[in-house]
């Protein structure tokens, strides 16, 4: 018998393999892999070595026995097998969104809690190399006290990208769950976690998108966009999430003595003419990365920079958080990967840094729930 920690996976598309390849970089046994069409859940499970597949999810469960489950399919899809396996007494790692509203993201997280399974919520770009960079700068004390920050992208997304979940809300689309997840933990993860007060408001740029048969992995959808987008005979698919956001919010920070600012910008189909970037802005300085997910390279003004302190000056990486990072392709996976060694060695019981669970999870899903209700305009029509 192995010893290794057993992960049963649910999706079979980009994040359901990636999610297996990065426990197997864990160190964990891939036991399982459950999906909704028999044919494609068999090929995948046979080109990656998978002992198990199957598409009846309770079944897997009991077959599998795993310690661990991995939850890799939008998340309108999530609240059932996660209910099944935490009571099954499993581990779980989902990807976001956790749920597709903030009252089943938190009936999930209690279940959790009661059971005292442990979990991990993958909105994993906190730990992109430069984001850990920044980090270790705030921390240090290299922008003085953090005042706000600034993350603005503009993805240019294909509008005729086929219709899926990504374009509804009761299947964990739109921009805020598949964007601002990301953003809000990477901005949490070097300020501090505490959420104090947030408002935004959303807006739907797109309205519909074509409907086209056989698009099972979201990372290859653009190759499904049709040729002739005004085809009388193609089908439409009507979109109900939003395609851009707007979010103010304030944080806790155990380096300033008063809330910091953050502002977060997104349009998911508008183009950019400069970098996306985030800055963090400090008393004493600022830090600058470019990219809307911090890719790099980072930028430093102020004194700490080792030269100038009204200059920019560009900072290598450290060589410790470079020889952390997973060596692969791709940010998602390597970012996957880092979460996922985590949560494996604090299975195995070895200590680590604090990773977010389903209670950042839960809290995000009830944050986006009140940032769609769009009801934090005043009306100045009459003054």
């Amino acid at each position: 018998m192995s010893n290794k920690v057993k992960i049963l996976v649910h999706g079979t598309g980009f994040a359901g393999q990636g999610h297996a390849e990065a426990f197997r970089y864990a160190g964990a046994e891939i036991v399982g892999i459950v999906g909704r069409t028999e044919s494609v859940v068999k090929q995948v499970a046979q080109d990656m070595g998978i002992p198990y597949a199957g598409t009846d999810w309770q079944q897997a469960l009991e077959d599998t026995k795993p310690d661990v489950v991995s939850i890799a399919t939008p998340g309108g899809a999530h609240v059932d097998p996660i209910k099944q396996a935490i009571a099954f007494g499993c581990h779980v790692f989902s990807d976001k969104p956790l749920t597709a509203d903030g009252s089943t993201s938190k009936e999930l997280y209690d279940l959790a809690v009661a059971k005292g399974v442990k979990t991990a919520f993958a909105s994993s770009f906190r730990y992109m190399p430069e984001i850990l960079h920044a980090k270790r700068l705030v921390a240090a004390g290299a922008i003085g006290e953090p005042l706000e920050v600034e993350c603005i992208s503009h993805f240019n997304l294909e509008r005729d990208i086929p219709f899926g979940w990504s374009h509804r809300q009761e299947d964990g689309g739109g921009r805020l769950n598949n964007n601002f997840t990301h953003m809000m933990s990477i901005v949490t993860s070097v300020v501090g976690e505490k959420i104090l007060s947030i408002m935004g408001e959303v807006r739907d740029d797109l309205g519909r998108a074509p409907i086209v048969e056989g698009v099972h992995n979201f990372k290859t959808r653009r190759d499904f966009i049709p040729e002739d987008i005004n085809d009388p005979s193609l089908k439409w698919g009507e979109s109900n999430v939003e395609w851009s956001y707007n979010v103010l919010a304030q944080l806790e920070s155990e380096f300033a003595k008063k809330p910091v600012s953050v502002m977060f910008k997104h349009g998911g189909l508008h183009p950019r003419f400069n970098e996306d970037h985030i800055v963090f802005y400090g008393s004493k300085g600022a830090i600058y990365i470019k990219g809307h997910y911090g890719a790099g390279p980072l930028y430093l003004y102020g004194e700490s920079n080792g030269g100038d302190a009204k200059e920019w000056l560009e900072q290598s990486l450290p060589a410790d958080i470079a020889a952390n990072v997973p060596d692969v392709e791709g940010d998602t996976e390597r970012n996957w990967r880092y979460l996922i060694r985590e949560m494996v060695k604090d299975i195995e019981g070895e200590n680590v840094a604090p990773y977010q669970t389903f209670k950042e999870g839960s809290q995000y899903q009830q944050l986006i729930d009140l940032i769609r209700k769009n009801d934090y305009w005043v009306d100045v029509s009459k003054l």
